[in-house]
């Protein structure tokens, strides 16, 4: 292949991925000036494919509404395993804002396959169950989506409008390290290079995306699950709860995973505390059973009693003094059904 075919594909294959591409990144991204990207694009277009030219600050191309790819020839077993995905997507989160895409592919698909296969699909979803997550599926916007990701991909920034949980809107710049599914829910994270510190954002709640020119290095540290469960652990909310915990850590992650709380050693010397997971004190055995300080943020506290009493694990609440209280009074509770006759 020759190598300005080559980036006429590599070209088709950007802007394929979804959302609008600036001149800037175009000509980085293929290694040309503006002037052959242009050419590009008009090769593509003698191709009968739809290019079309935006304009405005970050104006640039994008695929033209209403293309469709060419025929996709699947065999049974391929066919089988992409409805079966297209279902547990839907069941469990995986889907975009398209509310009915999921849906509308997979009676496509069913349409067409030999009736043997569709009793087979249709024995297994009658035997199949899925566990119910944790909060209702929310799902993004799938131009978004892909945006974000190829950003991540190629660790360029992006520009995003954003609605937080108290409906205020906001333009934002972020450098985004990974795309994260928890509970339901799209998450991105990575750093606001405008007060230099990580932040995590719900997908379904930026409307816009677009890449910007230029790129960032992603710093070493923990991966993106890890910075979305901590981000999730250290948030901010009503009360702010320190226990001392005797048990290992995985005993407590039992109870309190890692998006709930942080666990953590307590130097028998200073009394810091650090990381029990991945900082475990020098000759101390990981199982071994020890004091360990537990922190986590809550709304409301009445939940807690009754997992202290399920992690059934030797504990001392130094904050807050209502949680010990509560603690107490779910106690004398069950004190009181134990002695009944």
């Amino acid at each position: 292949m020759s190598r300005p075919t080559g980036r006429v594909l590599t070209l088709l294959e950007l802007l394929q991925s979804g959302g609008t591409r600036t001149m800037a990144e175009l000509a980085d991204r293929l290694g040309v000036d503006g002037r052959t990207v242009r050419r590009y694009v008009d090769q593509l277009i003698d191709l009968g494919i739809p290019i079309e030219a935006v304009r405005g600050r970050y104006g640039g191309y994008r695929l033209g509404r209403g293309y469709r790819l060419p025929p996709l020839m699947l065999n049974d077993d391929e066919a089988l395993a992409v409805l079966l995905g297209l279902i547990a997507g839907r069941r469990t989160g995986l889907a975009t804002a398209a509310g009915t895409a999921s849906e509308t592919a997979a009676a496509k698909i069913r349409r067409v396959l030999p009736e043997r296969l569709t009793r087979g699909l249709d024995t297994v979803l009658e035997s199949l169950a899925f566990t119910k997550p944790s909060g209702e599926p929310v799902t993004p916007d799938a131009e978004t989506l892909l945006t974000i990701a190829d950003a991540v991909r190629h660790h360029r920034p992006v520009s995003i409008r954003y609605t937080d949980r108290d409906g205020r809107r906001s333009d934002r710049t972020l450098h985004p390290y990974g795309i994260v599914n928890h509970s339901g829910r799209w998450y991105v994270t990575g750093a606001d290079p405008s007060i230099g510190e990580n932040r995590t954002f719900r997908l379904d709640r930026v409307t816009d995306a677009r890449t910007l020119p230029g790129s960032f290095e992603v710093p070493a540290g923990p991966d993106p699950a890890q910075r979305v469960l901590s981000g999730f652990a250290t948030a901010s909310y009503r009360y702010e709860v320190t226990l001392r915990i005797h048990g290992t850590v995985e005993q407590i992650r039992a109870r309190l995973p890692a998006s709930l709380a942080s666990v953590a050693e307590i130097a028998a010397t200073t009394g810091q505390a650090v990381v029990a997971e991945t900082s475990p004190t020098a000759g101390q055995d990981p199982a071994a059973e020890r004091w360990l300080r537990v922190e986590l943020r809550a709304e409301r506290l009445d939940w807690l009693p009754a997992l202290l009493a399920a992690l059934d694990r030797p504990f001392v609440i130094e904050r807050p003094g209502e949680l010990r209280d509560l603690v107490v009074a779910l106690a004398d509770r069950l004190a009181s059904h134990a002695r009944r006759t």
